[in-house]
């Protein structure tokens, strides 16, 4: 990702609206989907500025890896744990069949080889482990947002399934996520391609009360998506085992 959105992800996500109800809804989804032993591994793949890795603690012993030195460096400050030099898919600094819970939030779409990076992660999995993985969702979204985080593609629900399958990965459980402002988001991303307007950066800090009620409006799907999934959104969640 481009330097600056890193500098703005390690200065926001403990508040940002986004950052704060994805990581809300993803540990629902962990305690309620994911079966975990009370001393469980989690590794968090391509784990960014730090932000997940309190969350994911409350799940287990926390392991983690992340390509950009940058990035590292916050993760480790902020996190106060060991967070190696790793890349998918050929750079995993820890060894197989080790983890009970991957965590691999918004980082499939950065890589190149998306299937043979999930074949990385799942010879990392206990024999009973589970992935989990959040991806951006739908290409007619794709927006100056995708380029400025290097992303290299946004998926939809049945090839993100064709992709874990090809990686020996079997799907247990697909579901759309931020989709009660789905509607806001595509008509904003949508008006400003019709338009040929620049756009800044859409992940920055909002005004309070406006990333309050974001906040709130995205984190209530907590309530709906670790029972039951949801036919669009502008994220898509997986989680799945090893084949």
């Amino acid at each position: 990702m481009d330097p600056a959105v890193y500098d703005r992800m390690a200065a926001h996500e403990d508040r940002h609206w986004w950052f704060v109800a994805r990581r809300q809804i993803v540990a629902d989804v962990i305690a309620k989907q994911i079966p975990l032993p009370p001393d469980g591994h989690i590794l968090e793949a391509g784990c960014g500025t730090g932000g997940n890795i309190a969350m994911l603690s409350q799940f287990g012993e926390v392991a983690a890896f992340e390509p950009d030195a940058g990035a590292r460096r916050w993760a480790t400050d902020k996190a106060r744990v060991e967070v190696r030099d790793g890349r998918l898919p050929d750079r995993i600094p820890y060894e197989a069949d080790r983890f009970d819970l991957v965590a691999m939030l918004d980082v499939l779409e950065h890589v190149d080889d998306d299937v043979g990076s999930l074949k990385a992660i799942a010879r990392s999995l206990k024999r009973d482990g589970r992935l989990l993985l959040t991806v951006p969702a739908y290409a007619f979204l794709w927006s100056a947002h995708d380029v400025s985080h290097h992303h290299r593609r946004r998926y939809d629900r049945r090839q993100l399934v064709s992709v874990a399958r090809a990686a020996g990965l079997e799907p247990l459980y697909v579901s759309h996520f931020n989709s009660w402002l789905f509607p806001l988001v595509a008509a904003v991303r949508l008006v400003k391609k019709l338009l040929a307007r620049s756009e800044s950066a859409d992940d920055g800090m909002p005004p309070t009360i406006l990333n309050k009620l974001l906040r709130m409006v995205f984190a209530s799907e907590r309530l709906v998506v670790p029972r039951w999934p949801l036919p669009f959104g502008v994220s898509l969640m997986l989680v799945a085992r090893r084949a």
